[in-house]
C-alpha cells in the first residue's frame, strides 16, 4: 500500500536551495511530495543541487526586484500557486567591528539578510492572501537574539527579520496565512568559510545543526494543522555554550 506523501500537490520556493540549510530544506519537502523550485546565484550548483533533489531550478538574486517577479511568474505560470516560501538564503558579509564596515559592506549585508526576505514577502504575500492560505518561513539567526562583537550588522539584519516577520504574520493572519521566524545557531554548512572565520573542526560540526535536521524542522512547521502557527522557534545544538551580553 503506497502512503499518500504528506505534501503532495503543495508547491515550495526555498531561497539559497543549492547547499547548507537550503539544500536540507528543498530535499525534505521534495521528499515528502513538493514540487519545489530552489534559487541562487551559482547556476552550476543550482543544477547539481536541482539533479540530486529532484527539485526545480531558477538562478536568482534576492536582493534583485527583477529576479524576484521572474521567479515568482515563472513557478505561477506552471503551478498557478505558492504554499511554501522559506527564505532561507543569507550570509555573514563582513564579520567585523563597526568602526571596520565599508558603507558597501554594510549595504550588501542587510541587502541578503534583510532586504531581500521582504521582497519575497511582499510578491508572495499577495497570492497567498488571494489563496486564503499559505506558509512562510524567514531563517534568522540566533544572532538577532544575542551579542557577539563584530557581527553586530549581521545581528541587525537578522534581527529585523524577526520583527518584520511578526508584523508579516499580522497582517496575513486574517487570510489563514502562516509565518514563522525559525532561528537557527551553529550549522554544519559553509556558513564560516563564506564569512572568512573559523571553521568548526570535524567532531564539533558533527554536533552542530546538519541540514536535513532544520529540513526536519521547517517540515515540521509546514505540516502543523492549517489553524495553527508557530510564531518563531529558535534550534540550538549542545555543542554549542553561550554567554550572551
Amino acid at each position: 500500500m503506497t502512503v499518500p506523501k504528506k505534501l503532495a500537490g503543495k508547491v515550495a520556493v526555498v531561497t539559497g536551495g543549492s547547499k547548507g540549510y537550503g539544500n536540507g530544506i528543498a530535499a525534505k519537502l521534495r521528499e515528502n511530495g513538493a514540487e519545489v523550485w530552489i534559487t541562487g546565484r551559482n547556476e552550476q550548483a543550482l543544477k547539481m543541487a536541482a539533479a540530486e533533489t529532484d527539485c526545480h531550478f531558477m538562478t536568482a538574486d534576492i536582493c534583485s526586484e527583477t529576479d524576484w517577479k521572474r521567479l515568482i511568474d515563472i513557478v505561477m505560470a506552471e503551478h498557478g500557486h505558492i504554499d511554501i516560501l522559506v527564505n532561507n538564503a543569507g550570509g555573514g558579509g563582513k564579520i567585523a567591528e563597526c568602526s571596520e564596515q565599508s558603507p558597501e559592506s554594510i549595504r550588501e549585508t542587510i541587502a541578503i539578510n534583510l532586504t531581500g526576505n521582504i521582497l519575497g514577502c511582499s510578491l508572495t504575500a499577495e497570492i497567498m492572501k488571494n489563496q486564503k492560505s499559505g506558509t512562510i518561513i524567514n531563517i534568522s539567526s540566533v544572532c538577532a537574539r544575542e551579542a557577539w562583537a563584530g557581527w553586530g550588522v549581521y545581528s541587525a539584519a537578522k534581527a529585523g527579520l524577526i520583527q518584520f516577520s511578526k508584523s508579516l504574520y499580522l497582517e496575513l493572519r486574517p487570510f489563514g496565512v502562516r509565518v514563522t521566524s525559525l532561528i537557527p545557531s551553529w550549522g554544519a554548512t559553509s556558513f564560516n568559510s563564506n564569512a572568512n572565520i573559523p571553521s568548526f573542526d570535524k567532531e564539533t560540526a558533527e554536533k552542530c545543526i546538519q541540514p536535513k535536521e532544520i529540513g526536519e524542522q521547517v517540515l515540521n512547521i509546514c505540516m502543523l494543522p492549517s489553524h495553527l502557527c508557530i510564531l518563531d522557534v529558535t534550534l540550538l545544538p549542545l555543542v554549542q555554550e553561550i554567554n550572551p551580553l
